[in-house]
């Protein structure tokens, strides 16, 4: 059984809406209380999500935004604080994974691709997250760093480069705004059940059988529970935790 929050009156606002971890936290968060943004560089999907989560009565909002692009985040941001009036918590998840690359030979675009999406993306939306959560003196903020922010793995160097930055970025704004009454933290995923995974899977890439065999819980974990993760963090259960990259991994990086 899951714990349940009250964050009725509140106002959440999650990159990477549009499908997996990200709309799981979006529906975890709606089912809560709470006002939520969804924010998406995918158009169609974005829009769906926000539209059933609507007819399920919950209050909404549906933006597109490609999270590299820091107009846009900062218009996406602001865009929520219109609509709701104010901003109290924040999953900034969007992030991409490219195929796995042999470092000698990845290509500059691929590098920069990716640093854009998973480091530079979640630096901008803190940052215009913040602007706000700052003048309001509270407010609760988690990045997706990924397993990968705390190991490495063999032809993924470009993507662990950005997630091990996301754990950066996360300790040092925290150690920053503590006494200003904004905790902000980051969620580590393991393999995780998701299109992205399920496409990785499909294209070759990852072995399902050696990933569910690769970590102490015999199996992928959901969204369902990343979002558990999240909800947790912004809670005031987790109101003297600041700082931290959480591994959710069932048990990957105990190992």
């Amino acid at each position: 059984m899951n714990p349940t929050y009250d964050f009725t009156g509140q106002v959440a606002f999650v990159t990477g809406a549009g499908s997996g971890m990200g709309l799981a936290a979006a529906r975890a968060f709606s089912a809560s209380g709470a006002a939520v943004a969804l924010a998406d560089v995918g158009e169609d999907a974005v829009n769906a999500a926000a539209e059933q989560l609507a007819g399920e009565g919950r209050h909404v909002l549906a933006l597109v935004c490609d999270v590299s692009d820091e107009a846009q985040v900062a218009a996406a941001v602001d865009r929520t604080v219109a609509a709701f009036g104010r901003l109290d918590m924040a999953y900034n998840n969007a992030g991409v994974m490219p195929p796995p690359t042999d470092a000698a030979d990845e290509g500059a675009d691929q590098f920069d691709r990716v640093q854009a999406v998973n480091l530079r993306g979640i630096w901008a939306s803190m940052k215009h997250e913040l602007r706000h959560m700052r003048d309001q003196g509270s407010g609760a903020i988690v990045n997706c760093s990924s397993l990968g922010g705390l190991v490495g793995n063999p032809g993924r160097a470009a993507y662990h480069a950005s997630k091990h930055g996301v754990i950066g970025l996360t300790r040092s704004a925290a150690l920053e705004y503590g006494s200003r009454g904004v905790r902000i933290n980051a969620v580590c995923p393991g393999t995780i059940g998701t299109p992205m995974v399920d496409a990785m899977v499909e294209g070759g890439e990852l072995d399902r059988g050696q990933a569910e065999s690769g970590q102490a819980i015999d199996r992928l974990g959901t969204a369902d529970e990343i979002a558990q993760a999240v909800l947790w963090l912004c809670s005031d259960g987790a109101g003297y935790v600041t700082g931290i990259a959480l591994p959710v991994d069932g048990g990957y990086t105990a190992q």
